[in-house]
Parts: C-alpha cells; sequence; structure tokens
C-alpha cells in the first residue's frame, strides 16, 4: 500500500494513488497540483547517514579521510527541516555549493532496542524517498555534518508516499537516480550501501532506542552537482516514489 499525507480544504488529509493524481480517504480525487503534500507520515527522531555509499565516499575523498573500519557516520536532523514533496527549499544568497542527496528513507514501525540484524527488517514499517540537501560551504573541517548543514529549514525533503515494507520485497535492490530540470545527474543503487539497513538498525538500536516514526536516512549515491535558484530536482527511487521539489532564492522566505 502506498499512503500520504496532503493538506486540502483547510484539513489534513490520508491520500492514495490514482490514475488522475490521488485520491483523499473521503472518495475525492485530485490532481498532484490541488494539494499540499506533507511528509508522508510524522517524523520522530530523523537519523542520517553520511557517506554510506563508498562511490560517494570515493568523490569526496579529496576531502576526509575514511577507512573501511570507521563506524557509520551517523548525526540527527531537526523535525523543523521536513518538507513534503512539491516543496520549495531555500539556497542561501551566496553560497558557492549546495547539493541534493537522493536517499532511501527507512520508517521504523515499531521499537527497536537492542535488535539482532537477522531481526531487524521486522521492525521497519515501511520506505519513502528523501532528498537530503547539503550547503557544503558550511561544512567543519568539508565532512563533519553540522547544525547549518543538516538540520535547515526546509533542507530535508519527504515523500510522496510510504510504502508498506511488506510491498517493498528487497529494498537493497533499488535503483536510485536523481535529474536536475530534467537532465539525469545522478544514479545508483541500494546495493552499493556500505552499511545495509539491517546493519543500522543494529548498530542504532545497540545504543538508542528506536521508536515508530523514527526514520534512517541511508546516504546517496555519487553524482552530486550544484543547484541554483529556480532548478526542479526530482529524486527517483525504483518501486517506492518519485519526490520533486523547487531551489527558491532567500526573497521567497523574506530573508
Amino acid at each position: 500500500m502506498r499512503t500520504a499525507r496532503v493538506a486540502y480544504g483547510g484539513a489534513v488529509h490520508e491520500a492514495h494513488p490514482h490514475e488522475a493524481g490521488l485520491r483523499l480517504a473521503d472518495g475525492r480525487v485530485l490532481a498532484e497540483h490541488q494539494v499540499v503534500w506533507l511528509p508522508p507520515f510524522e517524523p520522530g527522531t530523523i537519523v542520517a547517514l553520511g557517506l554510506n555509499y563508498a562511490d560517494h565516499a570515493k568523490e569526496l575523498a579529496r576531502e576526509l579521510t575514511v577507512t573501511t573500519k570507521d563506524e557509520p557516520l551517523v548525526f540527527f536532523k531537526g523535525p523543523g527541516s521536513v518538507i513534503g514533496h512539491r516543496g520549495h527549499t531555500r539556497r542561501p544568497d551566496g553560497v558557492a555549493f549546495m547539493h541534493y542527496e537522493c536517499e532511501l528513507a527507512v520508517v521504523i514501525g515499531r521499537t527497536a532496542r537492542r535488535v539482532r540484524r537477522a531481526e531487524a527488517l521486522a521492525h521497519v514499517a515501511g520506505y519513502t524517498v528523501c532528498n537530503d540537501y547539503a550547503v557544503r560551504d558550511y561544512l567543519e573541517n568539508w565532512y563533519r555534518p553540522n547544525l547549518r548543514v543538516k538540520s535547515r529549514d526546509g533542507g530535508t525533503v519527504l515523500g510522496p508516499w510510504l510504502v508498506d515494507a511488506e510491498d517493498v520485497p528487497d529494498p537493497h535492490a533499488l535503483e536510485l537516480r536523481t535529474l536536475v530540470n530534467g537532465q539525469p545527474t545522478q544514479r545508483g543503487s541500494t546495493a552499493d550501501m556500505v552499511n545495509d539497513i539491517p546493519a543500522l538498525i543494529e548498530y542504532l538500536s545497540s545504543f538508542m532506542t528506536l521508536e515508530a516514526g523514527d526514520v534512517i536516512l541511508t546516504g546517496t549515491p555519487d553524482g552530486v552537482v550544484n543547484v541554483n535558484v529556480g532548478d526542479e530536482v526530482a529524486c527517483e527511487i525504483e518501486g517506492i516514489g518519485r519526490l520533486v521539489n523547487t531551489i527558491v532564492g532567500d526573497d521567497d522566505f523574506g530573508r
């Protein structure tokens, strides 16, 4: 099943795919542009992974030191960073390099505490698409994620659909790609994760409790490029969905 959350007519609705766009729980059918898309669930703690694809780590090799013995590079994102499908993400004036990151988002369905790898996927409710933007100008030592890079308002786009885990037979065999203004710029596969989803759940739950609604952003492959005001960025993950948003400038936010 695929589920979305949208705002329409002064209320928040659950929605499902329809050939004409989407169908609200009350039966009304609407086009995509008629609604405001929200994240498809209410996110709890957002746990994000850096350098979880070997090719992306290689892409950044001149800027960092990384070895195969390193623990996963993990950081947190605040709830104010999250927006939905067709939302706007601000590019601050004067920055030199801001890029997207197409990522498979794993949504936890039930409490996970000290979970063993073999049991990890039983704690997953489903999957959605994430576009996790970063302003590289703000990175400390070029790859030590900080709040101004990774928890900026509107810098984490989720959606459009939450796809039930039972409808994704193998989350490690999904093609990812990003298009900027319709031109492909990034392509990869979830098969190339350094730490796969069971390993991440086992690792995280060994020292923190994961609750229903928590999200794990699993990293991005290589191919990140600079995006500018006016660009439309589409992140696609096979079997999960197509997430679109637009880059806007400071004037749109009055700052």
